[in-house]
């Protein structure tokens, strides 16, 4: 198993939006990540509770499958539920020492095949970790174009 986390201040990507759009852009991208992620080609919400979901996607080709909880205006957890790369992943908003907020993506994955502390993880874990924060980026730029075009509450 390895863990990657990245923390990105959202004024250095987006200026200007607030905590209450964060929040809300990520609740859009749990329902349906394709406008969010690339490598995301589809997704379905298979069921549904209070403040959780399950849903099916393919990424890169493989279909998955995660269980999605929400902890309102904080966090959104994934726990893979069926995948060749088994773990969690965390979206959450945070506030930087400076007072600032920041989404922050922590990945916890045992990747089949792989072996723990292998050089081959290791690759596999920089790999992920150059695709998770390029989709810490365009989770924010989709976040803010669906502000700028209405889609998205402004307030």
């Amino acid at each position: 198993m390895f863990t990657v986390s990245h923390e990105i201040p959202i004024k250095h990507v987006e200026v200007g939006l607030t905590h209450a759009q964060v929040w809300q852009g990520l609740v859009l991208k749990a329902e349906n990540p394709v406008p969010f992620l690339e490598g995301m080609t589809a997704c379905t919400v298979v069921e549904r509770g209070e403040n959780w979901l399950l849903r099916d996607f393919t990424l890169r080709g493989e279909k998955m499958q995660e269980r999605v909880v929400f902890e309102p205006e904080a966090r959104v957890i994934f726990t893979r539920t069926k995948s060749k790369a088994m773990g969690t992943v965390i979206n959450e908003i945070i506030n930087t020492e400076n007072g600032e907020i920041a989404l922050k993506f922590t990945f916890s994955l045992t990747v089949e095949g792989l072996k723990t502390g292998s050089e081959a993880e290791t690759k596999y874990a920089e790999r992920m970790s150059k695709s998770y924060f390029k989709g810490v980026t365009t989770t924010l730029k989709e976040i803010r174009r669906r502000v700028q075009s209405g889609k998205l509450d402004a307030g």
